[in-house]
């Protein structure tokens, strides 16, 4: 296939220019008009003939990955309105040549085109302005072709379906986020603490608590859109400020699920430095070494590293007290896993055997791979600033653009699956809900738990005590 699409290539550019091909040690470059190919493989092009290569005619289709690859990160050099109207003009003028024929092949391929846009990158849609440019193309492409305009208005239904599904998503977290802002009990009173419920007493086993976390990564994940790696640090738009799609952050999705990560490092510091009592604190310190233990064997190294954040704050480290009676041996080998040196080459092992564990999975819990996802984020993010995207001839550099297809089309194979463990909504709710402690409430928290050891520590929980409690009587 991979040959024949070359040979279609080779054959339609040579129509239009000449061709002219290098030979050099590590393989054979040729340039075909405005685009380059090296071994068969596009490297780089002018944007103007990459947007051409997208448009089907009647005997070219591009591939499949060509077209994620180039919607995904066409949006670094315009936006996907921009980029749509482009396409739109370039079909209109195909069919104004009046040819029947082209009519009746050429329809499928643009709905095609269109159906793989609309369900890659659903949320590009939520621009008015793209989904007039839809409705435009319904009348335009679907002309005269019952099976083409029965075909898009099933795709714009499908489109609709989703965002709406994608709004109801972001309400739910709002509103889940506002109740986890409501503040604890006071910290006047250690006592008085010990009365909230702790996790123990809403689940004291370790891999159904895991089982849960699962569930709530794999939700979040699966509302996170593939452009939001990209737009992260794409152009920033001028239009932003207008009515419509651009009041609405483009990468509220990712961003919210790293704020999931820090409530969950937070919810676990919160959970043990909240007990009065010693032994209290060190079975819950254990319990959560033994979540973290079955979040590594299920993938969900996401839940692994928060919590191993959560047990490495400040305020929990310092309780060596509470410590000293934990038998550590399983939480220095988790920590061994997700140690960052050499660019956390043992999470990187990990991850790949997960990954090909997933490959060849034979149930639905073997295919679960939940990414350390600020790590993901970094990844790209150094790729995006390691590499420049125009070569100094003007053209875009598309064995980068291939890079970054490659990191985000492995995100999409884990965001699909769907978790196999039964939902326990109750746990689900303590989870995402639970009021956690700010950064200062839980240090205040820790002295009270086990006090000052010095100097320092005294001068700070005295002036925590006044800054917490002028906030509390102001509020």
């Amino acid at each position: 296939n991979n040959k024949r699409t070359m040979i279609n290539l080779v054959f339609y550019f040579m129509i239009k220019t000449t061709c002219h091909v290098r030979l050099y040690g590590h393989g054979i470059t040729a340039s075909y008009g405005e685009m380059c190919y090296h071994d068969n493989s596009l490297v780089s092009a002018s944007l103007e003939a990459l947007i051409q290569h997208l448009v089907p005619t009647v005997d070219y289709y591009p591939d499949r990955s060509y077209v994620f690859t180039f919607l995904l990160s066409s949006r670094l050099f315009l936006h996907p309105y921009e980029l749509m109207t482009r396409v739109c003009h370039l079909c209109v003028e195909q069919q104004r040549s009046g040819d029947a024929l082209l009519d009746k092949v050429v329809a499928p391929k643009l709905v095609q085109l269109l159906t793989e846009w609309t369900e890659t990158f659903p949320y590009d849609f939520r621009d008015e302005r793209m989904m007039r440019c839809l409705k435009d193309m319904t009348h335009h492409v679907a002309r005269g072709d019952e099976y083409s305009w029965r075909a898009m208005q099933q795709m714009t239904q499908r489109l609709i379906k989703r965002l709406s599904a994608l709004g109801q998503y972001e309400e739910a977290v709002a509103a889940l986020n506002a109740v986890a802002m409501e503040r604890p009990a006071s910290l006047k009173s250690k006592q008085g603490s010990a009365q909230r419920n702790d996790v123990l007493s809403v689940c004291d086993d370790p891999f159904v608590l895991a089982q849960q976390l699962t569930h709530i990564e794999l939700d979040r994940l699966s509302f996170i859109g593939p452009e939001e790696f990209i737009q992260t640090f794409a152009m920033k738009d001028p239009l932003e400020n207008h009515k419509g799609f651009f009041r609405k952050r483009k990468t509220s999705n990712l961003e919210a699920y790293v704020n999931w990560f820090n409530r969950l490092s937070y919810l676990v510091a919160t959970e043990i430095c909240m007990p009065v009592k010693k032994k209290h604190r060190a079975r819950i310190i254990e319990f959560f070494i033994d979540v973290a233990q079955e979040c590594f064997n299920i993938g969900n190294f996401n839940s692994l590293m928060a919590i191993i954040t959560g047990m490495n704050m400040s305020p929990v480290a310092r309780l060596k007290k509470t410590w000293n009676k934990v038998n550590t041996d399983k939480f220095e080998i988790l920590e061994h896993q997700m140690d960052p040196s050499s660019n956390f080459s043992n999470y990187r092992t990990a991850l790949r055997g997960a990954t090909q564990r997933s490959e060849t999975a034979h149930s639905s819990q073997e295919k679960i791979v939940i990414p350390f996802f600020s790590l993901l984020i970094k990844d790209i993010y150094f790729l995006n600033e390691g590499c420049a995207s125009r070569l100094p001839n003007g053209h875009i550099n598309f064995e980068k653009l291939w890079e970054l297809a490659k990191q985000v089309s492995e995100f999409l194979v884990w965001r699909q699956v769907i978790c196999p463990f039964d939902r326990d909504r109750r746990i689900l709710q303590y989870l995402v809900t639970t009021p956690v402690f700010s950064e200062d409430e839980l240090h205040l928290a820790s002295y009270e738990s086990e006090g000052p050891e010095n100097n320092m520590e005294k001068d700070s929980r005295r002036s925590l005590r006044s800054s917490l409690l002028h906030r509390e009587n102001r509020s």
